[in-house]
């Protein structure tokens, strides 16, 4: 007897519909691994995208000079990062009118003050810079205008603060364009407010005012060093060549002759960039590897059903065989059954995990992205994992003696 595919889909459908609750409990294992994997890969690449976009948030081709140099392992520090005084205007200068791929270059002095402003004060980072800064960390104006070059050259003391600034001393939604506020006792105009961006601690820009860089330099800072420079890369295929250029110019600016000396370091944002994908697809294989635990679990108990399925149909096998059926339909009937158990569960799993994904983005609680790649790869494994837990014990029906199997009590 020749069993058709027709028979075989007869057979696994009654076979599975014997026992409802069981398949149910087994396929649950598969449904809950496949679903928690794929939560988790997707949380893993929320993660990355949501990082990623964060970086590049403060600016594109963005290479970042800082006083200060940091050793190699075993070596002392030679001075803390952006805490040392070693870049000037004259740096920026050298570098803007040597290196022509630099597209645009600004100045910073940075530092943390006490805001009043109409009895009410806070306390946050103010930035002194020039009219290059808004472009190159992706800066926009919701009210009024940026600092420009002439705020700078007429020592204006004029101010651009952040929505979170201005909730903070004149309350959320105020008009605060012409209002004063004073910083370490010198009084400022606002003349405009920055777009909400978000962001947390120290990064956050909308917990930030700017200020004229030669203003900061001269009424806050009080000498003529800068916190840091940044430099936009015209090509960002050509990013690393322009980090050796700078490093190389302002070698020769700071007369120095060993790099290992060099009281300046650059921050490449591509790196950045590349060490936090490296960071997150790590983070996102461990997430993907502890869900993948519940998947072995459902494979086991799998194996399990389809173990007691064989022993409880035994002389139904044996009379299969007596009247014809060969080994290797035997064993396709029970494969089959294993895989499709793994299949509707994996089905059901990647609904809910997907639905589940969705539903915690859509919430707020983390950010996630679910892809294409992650459900063909979960239901890719849960065919896997039916093939190989399912094996074993349709091997076995398949050699069962039709004698011994027709005397099976």
């Amino acid at each position: 007897m020749i069993m058709t595919n027709h028979d075989l889909i007869s057979e696994i459908f009654t076979a599975l519909s014997a026992n409802k609750v069981r398949s149910g409990l087994t396929m649950l294992g598969i449904i809950i691994g496949i679903s928690s994997v794929i939560v988790m890969v997707s949380i893993g690449q929320g993660a990355q995208s949501s990082i990623t976009d964060r970086i590049q948030s403060i600016g594109s081709n963005l290479l970042t000079v800082s006083p200060g140099a940091q050793g190699g392992a075993g070596q002392q520090i030679s001075s803390g990062r952006g805490s040392a005084k070693s870049l000037t205007i004259d740096d920026v200068e050298v570098i803007i009118k040597s290196l022509p791929e630099a597209e645009l270059v600004t100045g910073v002095v940075s530092g943390r003050y006490q805001i009043t402003a109409k009895g009410t004060n806070t306390n946050t980072t103010v930035v002194g810079t020039d009219y290059n800064y808004a472009t190159i960390r992706n800066l926009s104006v919701a009210e009024g205008e940026f600092l420009n070059d002439q705020h700078n050259r007429s020592l204006s003391r004029v101010t651009v603060i952040g929505p979170t600034v201005v909730g903070d001393l004149f309350g959320e939604g105020a008009e605060v364009v012409g209002e004063k506020i004073r910083i370490n006792n010198v009084i400022f105009t606002v003349i405009g407010v920055t777009e909400e961006k978000g962001g947390d601690g120290f990064n956050n820009q909308d917990d930030q005012i700017f200020i004229p860089l030669l203003v900061a330099q001269r009424f806050l800072s009080g000498d003529k060093y800068l916190s840091s420079i940044y430099v936009q890369a015209a090509d960002g295929e050509k990013m690393d060549q322009l980090e050796a250029d700078i490093t190389d110019l302002l070698l020769v600016e700071h007369k120095i002759s060993n790099l290992d000396d060099a009281d300046f370091s650059i921050a490449n944002q591509s790196d950045i960039l590349e060490t936090a994908s490296s960071v997150t697809d790590t983070f996102t294989v461990l997430l993907a590897a502890v869900a993948s635990i519940s998947l072995v679990v459902g494979g086991i108990g799998i194996m399990n059903m389809m173990l007691t399925t064989v022993t409880e149909r035994t002389r139904e096998i044996g009379l299969r065989k007596a009247i014809g059926a060969r080994g290797r339909d035997i064993n396709r009937q029970f494969l089959f059954e294993a895989v499709s158990l793994t299949g509707i569960g994996g089905g059901i799993g990647i609904l809910i995990g997907w639905t589940v994904a969705l539903m915690v983005s859509w919430l707020g609680i983390i950010t996630t992205s679910v892809s294409l790649s992650s459900v063909i790869l979960a239901f890719g494994v849960s065919a896997l994992i039916g093939i190989v837990f399912g094996y074993y014990p349709a091997r076995r029906a398949a050699a069962l003696n039709p004698i011994e199997a027709l005397r099976y009590e």
